[in-house]
Parts: structure tokens; C-alpha cells; sequence
């Protein structure tokens, strides 16, 4: 029944109807939402995942073909979370760096000049992307934009979107293992 109840809910979609809309979106969110918080384990970029889902069915809702909307949607779920672990790689690691400086209980100017120092040469690792790959990067890692969002976000291929972060997060990561390389030199040179 509800597999009938689905194939007619995407014909009324895909004629722009908004209370089929409506009615896939109140029976799917909640369990969409579910299954991305258990991955993710954070309520926001779950919430922002779902959203982000049911936006581009809205969008691209008379171009798509969906044979089952259950299939679909969790399939979405699926590569969104999977897009979300591998953007928490290198952002994460120099957020749980900065934290650490940060909590230092005797915070000192040795201590703000390596982490301005570690800033400067995240900043360089990005500086060296060309324009689009830096921006690429930024929205994927830093805002957690899914790559599908970037992709039509610049009217590119999703492989090609793929391509771009491939490369910088090389870049990037080069730059990190300078940093961790370098960060324990900082904190023991005297700075009299």
C-alpha cells in the first residue's frame, strides 16, 4: 500500500504539487533524520543533511526519476553522511589542535604566537589552491556543503567537484603535516 501510496505522491510531486511534497516530507524526515544523527552524532548537521535532501527533491523534482521514494531517500541519507565523515577529516583535525591550544590554562604570548603561526600556515595551504578548488574546499570542509550542493552551486559535475577537493585536500594536508611537524619546535623555542 505504501509503495502505491509513493508512486502517487511523485506524480503529484512532479507536477509541483506542494501538499504531496508535504506528505513525503512528514513521513520520511523523521527517520531520515534518525539514521543520519546515529551516524553523525550531531543533531544540527543531521538536521542540515535532511534539509539539504528534501530541497533538491524540491528542485529537481521534474527532472528526477525515482522508482522507490523509500530507496531513494535513504540512498540520499546514505552518500550525504558519508560526504559529512570524510569533510570532518582535516577541519577537524586543526579544530581539535586549535582546542587544545586554546584551553591552556596559562595562556601566554608563546602560546598566541604558535597558534597564529599555525593559522598563517593553514591560511598558506589554502592560498595555493586556485580560486575555485580554495572555494570548493572551504564550503565542503568548513561549512559542510555536500558535494551535490557544489556541484550545482557551480554548475560542475559532481566528479569534477570530487576532482577539485581531491587535490585540495592534498594541498592542505601537506600543509597540516608541516604544522604538527613544526608545532612542537614552536612551543620550546625561547622567544626572550
Amino acid at each position: 500500500m505504501t509503495d502505491l501510496q509513493d508512486r502517487h505522491l511523485l506524480l503529484a510531486l512532479q507536477e509541483g504539487d506542494e501538499a504531496a511534497f508535504t506528505t513525503i516530507y512528514n513521513r520520511y524526515w523523521y527517520n531520515m533524520f534518525l539514521v543520519a544523527y546515529r551516524k553523525l552524532q550531531n543533531k544540527e548537521v543531521a538536521e542540515e543533511l535532511v534539509q539539504e535532501i528534501f530541497l533538491r527533491l524540491w528542485r529537481e523534482r521534474a527532472n528526477v526519476e525515482i522508482k522507490s521514494l523509500n530507496y531513494y531517500l535513504f540512498s540520499a541519507v546514505r552518500y550525504e553522511v558519508i560526504d559529512q565523515i570524510r569533510a570532518k577529516g582535516p577541519a577537524d583535525e586543526f579544530l581539535d589542535h586549535y582546542r587544545a591550544f586554546a584551553g591552556f590554562e596559562d595562556w601566554n604570548t608563546e602560546n598566541q604566537i604558535a597558534v597564529n603561526e599555525l593559522s598563517r600556515m593553514i591560511d598558506e595551504g589554502l592560498h595555493i589552491l586556485p580560486e575555485k578548488s580554495k572555494e570548493i574546499f572551504r564550503l565542503h570542509k568548513f561549512e559542510y556543503w555536500p558535494i551535490s550542493r557544489i556541484a550545482l552551486h557551480f554548475k560542475i559535475s559532481e566528479k569534477a567537484v570530487e576532482y577539485h577537493l581531491t587535490k585540495s585536500v592534498k594541498s592542505v594536508r601537506a600543509y597540516l603535516k608541516e604544522v604538527l611537524i613544526l608545532l612542537p619546535a614552536l612551543f620550546t623555542f625561547p622567544f626572550h
